[in-house]
């Protein structure tokens, strides 16, 4: 079979959040995908093709070296599993959710592991004088810090893969569980497919939507939460260039609820604009943090709808943009920094 021009799906199904299958064009999933797939090549093709690699891929290694990296893995699988088959009592809303506890498990696991990795490889090597060993190498600092920083994406990428897989497959089964238990037909969770080939010839395939609409619907919402742990690993290696772990966790727990609460914030200093100081503090915080609410998809997603991919890009542009603004200024604080 030719690749496939377009799907048209002839039979209208419910998804677990209420929400139907509509007709897509396909291509803005490939051009997701295809976009998605070609950053993650190019964060591990640079190991070798630079000295910033070099430190980069020295740092991954370091990161899944460590015991937190393995602890972490199993934690958040052990929940996941754990969710499949605890009822939440949540009268017939359980997938909900499990997709919802799912999305958070993963998002703060990521978290503790960028932010951990962070201060093991900066903060303690400053403080170990194992920096300074490597700066007297041909290495300049600014190439410290960005391999430092990839290093550390590249470690959440290998620790997310496995326990995306297991999400999905674990989404997968969770779907018709709950069809089941709500005593629902097999047929029920199946539709005709009519696909047109390249040569316009008709094929019709017997599918399983509500489950793999479900495992589909979630991947934009993992690749939101990893743009979100970039964000904030950026703003971990600020910190990291200055303060110990102790204090980085600290700082980064507050950026990160305060994140989260930045629409609150600037409605507040609308509402108190009599309130200088207030308003001030609000407007503040709403410029220099970053807007972590926009990653945050998980309500969307578990009520059965989809993320547009344009929604996708214009987030993924505000990431690497506040990823970059943080880099450099890490670059700043990093540079007359004493290492001796």
């Amino acid at each position: 079979m030719d690749f496939p021009q377009s799907i048209v799906l002839l039979a209208q199904q419910p998804l677990p959040g209420g929400a139907e299958f509509q007709q897509f064009d396909p291509w803005q999933f490939y051009l997701s995908a295809g976009l998605t797939i070609f950053a993650l090549i190019l964060l591990f093709a640079i190991n070798w093709f630079s000295k910033t690699g070099v430190i980069a891929r020295a740092t991954c290694k370091e990161s899944i070296r460590q015991p937190m990296f393995f602890s972490l893995m199993l934690v958040s699988i052990l929940i996941m599993m754990l969710n499949t088959w605890v009822p939440f009592f949540s009268m017939g809303e359980d997938t909900k959710m499990f997709l919802d506890c799912g999305l958070a498990t993963i998002l703060i696991c990521s978290i503790l592991l960028a932010i951990w990795t962070s201060s093991m490889s900066i903060a303690d090597e400053i403080e170990g004088k194992t920096a300074m060993t490597l700066l007297s190498k041909p290495i300049t600092r600014r190439q410290f810090i960005v391999g430092k920083y990839l290093g550390l994406l590249q470690g959440v990428v290998i620790f997310m893969i496995p326990v995306i897989l297991a999400f999905c497959a674990l989404t997968y089964y969770k779907v018709g569980y709950d069809l089941k238990e709500a005593g629902k037909q097999a047929l029920d969770s199946y539709v005709w497919l009519e696909m047109t080939s390249g040569g316009g010839d008709m094929e019709y395939l017997w599918f399983e939507p509500t489950r793999l609409a479900t495992v589909l619907q979630i991947l934009p919402g993992l690749l939101l939460i990893f743009l979100e742990v970039a964000v904030l690993a950026s703003i971990s290696v600020v910190v990291s260039t200055r303060l110990p772990m102790v204090v980085n966790f600290s700082v980064m727990f507050a950026v990160f609820v305060i994140g989260h609460l930045t629409p609150v914030l600037v409605q507040s200093s609308v509402q108190h604009e009599e309130l200088e100081f207030v308003s001030f503090v609000a407007r503040l915080f709403a410029t220099v943090l970053p807007q972590l609410d926009a990653f945050n998809m998980s309500a969307y997603i578990v009520t059965g709808s989809t993320v547009p991919p344009v929604y996708l890009g214009l987030t993924a542009l505000y990431g690497i943009a506040y990823c970059i603004a943080a880099i450099l200024l890490a670059f700043i604080l990093f540079e007359d920094r004493d290492l001796a």
